[in-house]
């Protein structure tokens, strides 16, 4: 395996192909309609909000109280929206740096009430990337490449250092079975106070059996989420980040939390969709040459 990280992150020097060209296109719509999407579903939110509770990210370092009792959330929106439509029709280098840098006034504007999710974070990271492939590549091949390598490097960065924060904040008590046993039940109380009843499906039966059972399901998270980074890695990449929709999978089916955006980014990045592609444009392509 080779060990040259910007090789294996990035490949520069790699043969190009159909597939790669999809997949590169499909990846780049999908952080182009995501970020939109956030941008009018924060937008649209941040009209209910008339004061800062607590300032989160861009809003600890500029006074983010103008983004509120106003329409300026909506023309926020429509300026990123603006930006990234630019930016993916190639009109200048910078739209996709613009947007970035509104979407951050948006996520601050719509989380000043104290909430801190980080569902939205790869969208974001990813956004950043082709911002930065856009700006510092003039080759447009070198940039989407670029574009691509940079999400795999943040999302092994995300997941490694989320399993050290959980080792340096509790140590490997976190792994606890009895953790996950007080996380289920705070999400059934929350169920009953939605809907008066609760269901548990099979996993959360399953992990309130035993302590034993809880503890294996927390120590597969942690561990997955401490090799994280072995998505730089192309050999060890499709096992990292299957590993990695597992842990979400399992997130969602105890904790009934669901971070799609996240889920649809693993998946196109994480499964060889280029491969495949080009294995059925060369079987297509094989009998009418022969013919």
């Amino acid at each position: 395996m080779k060990l040259n990280l910007s090789e294996n992150l990035f490949g520069f020097n790699d043969p190009d192909s159909t597939g790669q060209r999809i997949v590169r296109l499909v990846f780049e719509l999908f952080i182009a309609y995501s970020t939109c999407y956030l941008a009018w579903f924060w937008g649209l939110y941040t009209l209910r909000i008339s004061d800062v509770v607590l300032p989160l990210g861009l809003a600890r370092y500029i006074d983010i109280s103008f983004m509120h009792g106003n329409s300026l959330p909506i023309w926020n929106a429509a300026l990123i929206s603006l930006s990234v439509v630019l930016g993916f029709l190639r009109v200048r280098k910078w739209p996709y740096a613009v947007a970035f840098i509104l979407l951050l006034v948006q996520y601050a504007a719509r989380f000043s009430l104290g909430e801190i999710p980080h569902s939205a974070n790869l969208v974001g990271m990813g956004l950043l990337g082709f911002a930065l492939g856009r700006l510092f590549f003039a080759n447009t091949l070198q940039g989407s490449r670029f574009s691509i390598g940079f999400s795999y490097l943040f999302i092994g960065l995300a997941y490694s250092f989320s399993a050290w924060s959980k080792l340096i904040g509790t140590g490997w008590n976190w792994a606890d079975g009895r953790h996950l046993w007080m996380w289920i039940n705070e999400k059934a109380v929350d169920e009953i106070a939605r809907s008066g009843f609760v269901v548990l499906n099979f996993t959360q039966e399953t992990a309130l059996s035993s302590v034993w059972v809880a503890t294996l399901f927390l120590l597969f998270g942690m561990i997955t989420e401490f090799f994280g980074f072995v998505v730089w890695f192309k050999r060890l990449r499709f096992p990292g980040m299957m590993a990695i929709l597992m842990l979400h999978m399992g997130i969602w089916q105890a904790m009934d939390i669901m971070f799609a955006l996240s889920v649809w980014e693993l998946c196109i990045l994480g499964i060889p969709w280029a491969i495949f592609i080009d294995k059925v444009l060369e079987k297509t392509k094989g009998p009418s040459l022969s013919r």
